[in-house]
């Protein structure tokens, strides 16, 4: 689906970097989560921490295969070529982002930052499955390039993890702000970063409808 090959390599490639740092850094690197957790100050709610983990583990199971299947759909030789692949593979997505959606609902409360990143992160709860379900009936309407549009707005919060991230330590390491000033900047860095990066993608390289023949 991509017009430029490097643009999806990048994709890719990206996607793969994504899923390696989940599954290093939460369940080899700090599988109890000790580091993470030990920032945390001044929860509202105690924490239920065997509860919590699991809940994290399954959160971030399905964030690595919203990941790799939303890159794989993104492919245009996936897309002319195994079309009940890329369909059953659109819906495989669907059904691993509801997922990373209620695990991310119960631990919103808990977010480092209090209600000023549980609001944004709750917001994004709601919002990431209504652009996904408009994308697919999009296609459903034979509204190939808006479905395609719709879901790149998408797929693009399959990094809200991985930008909050690199935003938090680029500001705790390299500005010297608090941990708890720092991720809660992170998120709105992160979520309104990738939505205008969505619409800088669909505003050039997904001007003009795919060709499918």
């Amino acid at each position: 689906m991509f017009k430029s090959k490097l643009l999806y390599k990048l994709v890719i490639a990206a996607a793969i970097g994504a899923v390696l740092y989940a599954v290093i850094a939460n369940y080899i690197y700090d599988p109890s989560a000790d580091r993470f957790l030990s920032q945390k100050m001044d929860l509202k709610r105690t924490l239920q921490l065997p509860l919590w983990l699991n809940v994290m583990y399954v959160h971030v199971a399905f964030a690595c295969i919203a990941l790799l299947a939303g890159a794989v759909n993104f492919s245009s030789a996936v897309m002319k070529k195994f079309k009940k692949f890329h369909r059953m593979n659109g819906y495989a997505y669907l059904i691993a982002i509801l997922i990373v959606d209620i695990t991310s609902g119960y631990m919103a409360p808990y977010s480092t930052g209090g209600k000023a990143t549980s609001i944004p992160f709750n917001l994004l709860n709601i919002a990431w499955p209504i652009i996904t379900i408009i994308a697919i009936s999009k296609i459903r309407k034979k509204q190939v390039n808006s479905h395609r549009q719709w879901m790149v707005r998408s797929y693009v919060f399959c990094f809200t993890n991985a930008v909050t991230h690199l935003s938090l330590n680029l500001l705790q390491k390299g500005f010297g702000l608090t941990f708890t000033t720092s991720y809660t900047v992170s998120v709105y860095i992160s979520i309104i970063g990738l939505w205008l990066v969505a619409e800088v993608i669909n505003r050039t390289v997904f001007k003009e409808p795919p060709r499918l023949a």
